[in-house]
């Protein structure tokens, strides 16, 4: 695993535990030299895990669109700052540098940036683990909108179980490195629709 791709949140949450996982995140990763890659932002749990990373010599890599950079938000003290043309461009850049994936709390964005990791993997455009740093319990409602994905039939249980929540950083580290992914979907396509 040479480097993590993270999505999260550009605020900070509503209690501190999310910051002080953020910044846990950037502590242990950089101590244990794996780099990260992130959407090169200095506000909120972005620029938690950014600044905790460097802080203890970790390597950061940003990948900001420029519409967002002009905004003045890019983290300027990033090891590298990759700046890109929009948002497709930014998931497509993180997900070629990155070996794996981790979303901690976040919104919209970063609902929508994991999930597309993860339907690459689905797919087999890729075959990355994603996984969801579960801080104060907040992916429990997302755990259990993906059992009804697959208890309703709309996914296999293969591919639910690609995915680990765990509030345990240390633990989606090692699932990283033991991961194998399954077929990807439609090599095993049996004429049931799975979407």
């Amino acid at each position: 695993m040479h480097a993590v791709g993270i999505f999260c949140g550009s605020s900070e949450g509503c209690t501190p535990a999310y910051m002080e996982a953020a910044r846990h995140v950037g502590r242990c990763l950089a101590e244990q030299s794996i780099n990260i890659v992130y959407g090169g932002g200095r506000v909120g749990l972005m620029g938690a895990i950014a600044d905790s990373a460097l802080a203890y010599g970790g390597h950061v890599t940003g990948v900001i669109p420029r519409s967002l950079l002009e905004r003045e938000i890019a983290h300027t003290g990033l090891s590298e700052l990759q700046v890109v043309d929009n948002m497709h461009q930014r998931k497509s850049v993180m997900a070629e540098l990155a070996s794996c994936f981790i979303a901690l709390p976040g919104g919209a964005g970063t609902a929508e940036e994991i999930f597309e990791q993860w339907t690459w993997a689905q797919l087999g455009i890729h075959d990355k683990p994603c996984a969801f740093l579960n801080v104060n319990h907040f992916y429990n409602p997302l755990r259990v909108m993906v059992h009804q994905m697959v208890s309703e039939g709309f996914m296999k249980q293969d591919y639910a179980d690609m995915l680990l929540f765990s509030e345990n950083l240390h633990d989606i580290i090692d699932y990283f490195k033991t991961y194998t992914p399954p077929a990807s979907k439609w090599t095993t396509w049996n004429g049931n629709r799975h979407a």
